[in-house]
């Protein structure tokens, strides 16, 4: 497990340390994944007051399944992949020391659903105050700072497949293909030729995006506007 090799990292590269603690075991990874999860239905004003013992504050549930020191040793040391391994991906990819999971995350996403026949494409900010490159700053949206995020979801709100933006796409740059053109493309890969309709705002349309699709067939429907508004869908273009 990552997390324990970089905790042994640290403790090898600390000479006045910690006492070293026990190696984080599978269970307790879950049960560390489950109060994280949790903590989005009973909102704290501050990470500590999960196990606090203030009784108009006290949530038993978060003390009872683990102590609070051992879920911040968790936190702390958490990782997903090697700090020490090398590759073009360390340099090319800002996402990856998190590439790995998310990959594995996104594959479950498509494999245990069958989307339903109608799909969008949008973008979301996911709220972030970490200090990562590609975070945003958008003044318009309601969550101003965080990461940007395209999301294909089907009309049960069911995200399908999704992409982290990490800046400027130069490879995709020199295809000749705009960004919005080649994150719909990529986004819809899984789905080509089942006849979904698909939806998007005019951010993401273009001629040439409707051109491709229409010959190649990959999506029955191409809609400028949202499929949540109940509006009647325009007839395809022949």
């Amino acid at each position: 497990m990552e997390t324990n090799r970089y905790y042994h990292q640290f403790l090898d590269n600390c000479e006045d340390g910690p006492s070293p603690q026990r190696d984080v075991t599978e269970a307790e990874m879950f049960a560390f994944l489950a109060l994280t999860l949790q903590m989005g239905h009973t909102v704290q004003e501050r990470l500590e007051d999960y196990w606090t013992k203030m009784e108009q504050l006290c949530t038993p549930f978060y003390g009872q399944t683990m102590a609070r020191a051992r879920y911040f040793h968790i936190l702390r040391f958490l990782h997903f992949t090697d700090n020490n391994r090398n590759g073009d991906d360390r340099t090319d990819d800002r996402l990856w020391k998190m590439r790995d999971l998310f990959e594995i995350i996104m594959t479950n996403f498509s494999k245990f659903y069958n989307s339903s026949q109608h799909l969008a494409v949008d973008e979301v900010i996911v709220k972030f105050k970490g200090r990562v490159l590609f975070k945003q700053y958008i003044p318009k949206k309601r969550k101003r700072f965080g990461i940007k995020m395209f999301k294909l979801c089907d009309s049960t709100g069911y995200t399908y497949d999704m992409n982290v933006y990490l800046g400027k796409d130069r490879q995709r740059a020199a295809q000749h293909l705009t960004a919005t053109h080649a994150t719909v493309t990529n986004l819809t890969r899984g789905v080509e030729g089942f006849g979904h309709k698909l939806y998007m705002d005019n951010f993401f349309s273009s001629p040439d995006l409707f051109e491709l699709s229409h010959k190649a067939k990959l999506i029955r429907h191409l809609f400028v506007r949202s499929p949540y508004k109940q509006l009647k869908p325009r007839p395809q273009c022949k």
